[in-house]
C-alpha cells in the first residue's frame, strides 16, 4: 500500500451495503493501481484492496495536491468539506451514472467539482458541465466464450436446445417480467427453447416474484425455466458462458454491465435503451434494441433470433469484438487515471 506522501487518488466508498458503485471500486483500483497511487477509503471493501482509514484522509499532508474521486452525493459533500472547511489540496472528480435530471442539492454539489466523467453519452445529457464520457470495462480474462458449451451445459445440469438467459435481480424495473412474458410466447412456437433466471428476490419483491412463478405455472411451463438465486462470482462467469442468447429488459437502469458481460462471453444480448445499452450494442450487428416494457417486441426479436443460429454465431462473434475494442476494464482504468493525472497536473 502506498504511504500517506505517496498517494495520488483517494477512492471514498461511504457506504457500507454493497452496491453497483462499491462493485466499481472493487474491480477498477487494482487495475488503475498497475498505473497511479490509488487508495480506497471507507467501510465495506475488501481487506486485499489499497486502503488507508477514513481518520487519515484529513490529516494528509498539504505538501501536494491529490484527487478525490467521489461517485455518490455523501463523498462529494465530504470532498467539499475536505478542500474547503479543512483546507485539505485535493482536487475534486465525481462520476455520475443517473440518467434523470439531479436534485438542486447534487447539482449543487456538482457544481464544486473540478472535473466530471459520466459512465453514458445519456448520463452527460443530464449534467450542466461539461463531463469526459468513459464507459465502464470488464474483464476480459473472466469472461471469454465457452470452449465446449454443450459439456458445460452438462457440467451445469442446464438443458440442451436454445438456452435465453437475464441475471440480475428479479424486480419490475428490471424487466423481469417482460422477460417472462416473452419468453412464454417463445416457448409456444418453440417446445425446445429453455429460460435461466440468475437473481435474488428480495423481500420486498416477493409478491413479485410469486406472481411471475404463479404465471410460468400456470403457462404449465415450470420445467422450462430455471432460477437460480444466487452465485459465486466464478459460478456466474460460466453461466454466461453456457447460453446462446443474453437479455437485459430493464425499463430503468444506472449503466447496466450484464449485455457486455454476456457479449465478452461469445453470447449475443437483446436489450432495451435503459442505461447504456444502446451504446453498448450495435443494433442488428452484435444484437438488438427493443422498446422497454415491450414483451411483444422482445418476444419477436428472441424469435427472429433463435431461428437464425448462424446469424447468432456472426452476433457472438462481433460482440466479443466490440468489448475488445471499446469495453475492457484497462482501457476504463486507464482513461479515468488520465483524468488524474490532468487534475494533479492542474493542481502543480
Amino acid at each position: 500500500m502506498p504511504t500517506p506522501p505517496d498517494i495520488d487518488v483517494i477512492a471514498p466508498n461511504l457506504k457500507r451495503r454493497l452496491s453497483g458503485v462499491t462493485s466499481t471500486i472493487v474491480r477498477l483500483v487494482p487495475v488503475q493501481a498497475r498505473e497511479i497511487d490509488i487508495v480506497t477509503t471507507g467501510p465495506g471493501l475488501p481487506e486485499d484492496l489499497p486502503h488507508i482509514p477514513i481518520s487519515w484522509v484529513a490529516t494528509l499532508p498539504r505538501t501536494r495536491w491529490r484527487v478525490w474521486h467521489a461517485r455518490r452525493n455523501t463523498e462529494m459533500l465530504a470532498g467539499v468539506l475536505l478542500r474547503h472547511v479543512l483546507r485539505r489540496r485535493f482536487k475534486l472528480l465525481f462520476t455520475s451514472a443517473a440518467q434523470r435530471r439531479h436534485s438542486g442539492y447534487t447539482r449543487w454539489l456538482i457544481g464544486r467539482m473540478d472535473a466530471l466523467i459520466a459512465t453514458s453519452e445519456r448520463s452527460a445529457s443530464f449534467l450542466d458541465h461539461a463531463a469526459k464520457v468513459i464507459h465502464h470495462g470488464i474483464d476480459l480474462q473472466a469472461f471469454a466464450p465457452a470452449r465446449d458449451k454443450a459439456t458445460l451445459r452438462a457440467e451445469l445440469g442446464l438443458p440442451n436446445g436454445p438456452l435465453v438467459g437475464m441475471f440480475g435481480r428479479i424486480r419490475e424495473q428490471k424487466g423481469s417480467d417482460v422477460f417472462v412474458a416473452a419468453m412464454l410466447s417463445v416457448m409456444a412456437q418453440r417446445p425446445d427453447a429453455h429460460a435461466l433466471i440468475i437473481g435474488q428476490v428480495t423481500p420486498k419483491e416477493r409478491a413479485f416474484g410469486q406472481a411471475l412463478q404463479a404465471r410460468i405455472a400456470d403457462a404449465g411451463m415450470a420445467g422450462r425455466f430455471t432460477f437460480v438465486d444466487y452465485l459465486a462470482w466464478d459460478d456466474l462467469v460460466r453461466y454466461y458462458r453456457a447460453l446462446d442468447l443474453f437479455v437485459a429488459a430493464s425499463r430503468v437502469e444506472g449503466f447496466g454491465l450484464t449485455p457486455l458481460e454476456a457479449m465478452a462471453s461469445g453470447v449475443p444480448a437483446i436489450a432495451t435503451p435503459a442505461g447504456a445499452y444502446a451504446e453498448q450494442i450495435v443494433d442488428g450487428e452484435t444484437g438488438r434494441i427493443v422498446p422497454a416494457g415491450d414483451s411483444a417486441a422482445l418476444a419477436l426479436a428472441l424469435t427472429d433470433a433463435l431461428n437464425d443460429p448462424a446469424r447468432l454465431k456472426v452476433w457472438g462473434q462481433a460482440g466479443r469484438a466490440r468489448v475488445e475494442q471499446h469495453f475492457s476494464i484497462e482501457r476504463e482504468a486507464s482513461e479515468i487515471n488520465a483524468v488524474y493525472c490532468a487534475l494533479l497536473q492542474d493542481g502543480t
